[in-house]
């Protein structure tokens, strides 16, 4: 039985190290003096496609598209834990299909909840 989550344990050590490893590496870089940093005009200009910018730089984004995005993300995350359930549905049996159910549930009522506040609405 504890066989079974030595391949979990594994890959959660692993996860754990690479996260380490990506914070402290720009850190020893930078105390080691690896990283040159020698700053000047040329490489504080403000570059965009290999020419210089044209009027406003910073432009702000209508914020309907992060609306869209999460409700993309919600259908996303559902699809991942429909498929595998899908593809073992003889072997769940009737339980997996109600938590399955509820699992969609959840995710339709929030997209009602978006489309109520017509937030889905392009203005």
């Amino acid at each position: 039985m504890l066989a079974n989550y030595g391949l979990i344990g594994l890959f959660f050590i692993v996860v754990v190290l690479f996260s380490l490893v990506m914070v402290v590496t720009p850190i020893v870089l930078r105390y080691l003096k690896i990283v040159p940093s020698n700053p000047n005009p040329i490489k504080n200009s403000i570059f965009e496609c290999g020419m210089e910018t044209i009027g406003k730089t910073w432009v702000q984004f209508n914020f309907h598209y992060y609306f869209y995005a999460l409700i993309f993300l919600a259908l996303d995350v559902l699809v991942v834990f429909l498929y595998p359930w899908a593809v073992h549905l003889r072997e769940l049996g009737l339980f997996s299909f109600f938590v399955v159910l509820i699992l969609v549930f959840i995710v339709l009522i929030g997209y009602i909840y978006a489309w109520k506040k017509k937030v889905l609405e392009w203005k």
